[in-house]
């Protein structure tokens, strides 16, 4: 495959018009692990300031267009808060994504959110489950993403069925109240907080689950929320072949959730997600795939790894893109192990950063988003005017 030929270049840039990822306002705010915070003096620290960075962001790489909203850190006051956002949209030239439930900070949920053996507290966490579909009608925002922290930690604590029957009967419910044009997008994760059991623990729970509540649910691949050395793409083609992928939450880690910048410790495993999401596609498949990312960095500067990330994600989305999938299948049905393992791998390994290079300057955008970051000033003004702030928020928000 050589880079320079036109109906490659043709192809390349087909692929990255297609590509959009949408960013979280918590990866531009100070955050932190359980044993403590670094604090960034760029980190935004209001709403106003995620905004700005989220459409500095877009401005740079062209395809992060919108940006994803926590009601709790966001959107304190609920629908109250809308006007203001909306405003900001305007200003910023991004417009609200998913919006994030928040079923896992209050205290009330020590044991539990929408499995809690409390009715009262179940009844809570349903309440905030509609307000948050409410705030996305009132946004125009079709992705409700849910994620709990649900589950225990000790043999016999719990009655697991039991909570698998109120989860079913509280998305029931959720999924009721969607407009015609939203989703309900079910994450699982296999543990931490909870260590003996988590409530949404694999893909096939929360498959069932987003099936039992409804047409318009859907499941959630969170990168980051897999056993060490688990297939994936073979999850991936799972969901992709039933129907039941909604989207994704990208980022890396070394061990489990550490919400890494994408790519940075497995690429091949992004570039194999990708390829089976190009197959399905190539193969006919109707596919409505929200790319998201979800990535909250304590050492690395927020926009550095921001745009970091967004580059990568086109780098990778676009390799997947040029695998020669008609060459590969018929060295598949073969058996042709290695030509076909080559194909593969060699497509992986090309090199397409002139290819989107050449993309960005045709669309009028900066050739390198992260040096053009680093000329622009931005983070240093973003710090003289926030560092006060910043260093004296200790929360999420």
């Amino acid at each position: 495959m050589k880079l320079s030929d036109s109906a490659v270049q043709d192809a390349a840039f087909k692929a990255l018009d297609s590509f959009k990822i949408e960013i979280p306002s918590w990866g531009f705010a100070n955050t932190g692990t359980r044993f403590g915070k670094f604090v960034q003096a760029a980190a935004a620290t209001t709403i106003e300031e995620k905004f700005a960075d989220a459409g500095e962001v877009n401005k740079l790489t062209g395809v992060t267009p919108t940006v994803a909203l926590h009601v709790l850190w966001d959107l304190p006051r609920g629908v109250k808060d809308v006007p203001e956002v909306k405003q900001l949209e305007k200003r910023f030239g991004v417009k609200s994504g998913s919006i994030n439930p928040n079923l896992f900070q209050d205290q009330e949920y020590k044991y539990g959110s929408l499995c809690n053996p409390s009715a009262e507290i179940r009844q809570k966490a349903l309440d905030h489950m509609l307000d948050s579909i409410s705030i996305a009608k009132a946004l125009e925002s079709r992705d409700i993403s849910l994620w709990m922290a649900d589950g225990s930690n000790y043999p016999g604590t719990q009655s697991m069925r039991k909570r698998i029957g109120w989860l079913e009967e509280a998305l029931l419910v959720s999924h009721s109240h969607l407009a015609h044009y939203q989703r309900l997008l079910v994450e699982y994760k296999p543990f931490e907080p909870a260590f003996y059991h988590t409530d949404i623990a694999d893909w096939g729970m929360s498959s069932h689950l987003a099936r039992f509540a409804g047409t318009q649910a859907r499941v959630l691949v969170d990168t980051g929320h897999h056993y060490n050395a688990q297939n994936i793409e073979q999850i991936v083609a799972w969901l992709l072949h039933t129907n039941m992928l909604g989207g994704f939450h990208f980022n890396d880690r070394r061990y489990a959730d550490d919400d890494l910048t994408l790519g940075s410790i497995d690429p091949y495993q992004i570039f194999r997600i990708f390829h089976e999401i190009h197959a399905a596609t190539d193969d006919g498949l109707g596919i409505d795939i929200a790319y998201m990312i979800d990535q909250s960095h304590n050492l690395k500067g927020k926009m550095e790894a921001m745009v970091q990330t967004v580059v990568t994600a086109q780098e990778l989305y676009l390799k997947a893109a040029l695998v020669d999938r008609k060459q590969l299948a018929g060295l598949q049905q073969s058996c042709d192990l290695v030509a076909a393992e080559e194909l593969y791998r060699g497509t992986f390994w090309t090199d397409v950063r002139p290819l989107t290079r050449a993309w960005r300057e045709a669309r009028g955008l900066p050739a390198d988003p992260l040096a053009e970051l680093r000329a622009s000033g931005y983070v240093e003004r973003a710090a003289k005017e926030r560092g006060s702030r910043s260093s004296a928020v200790s929360s999420y928000a």
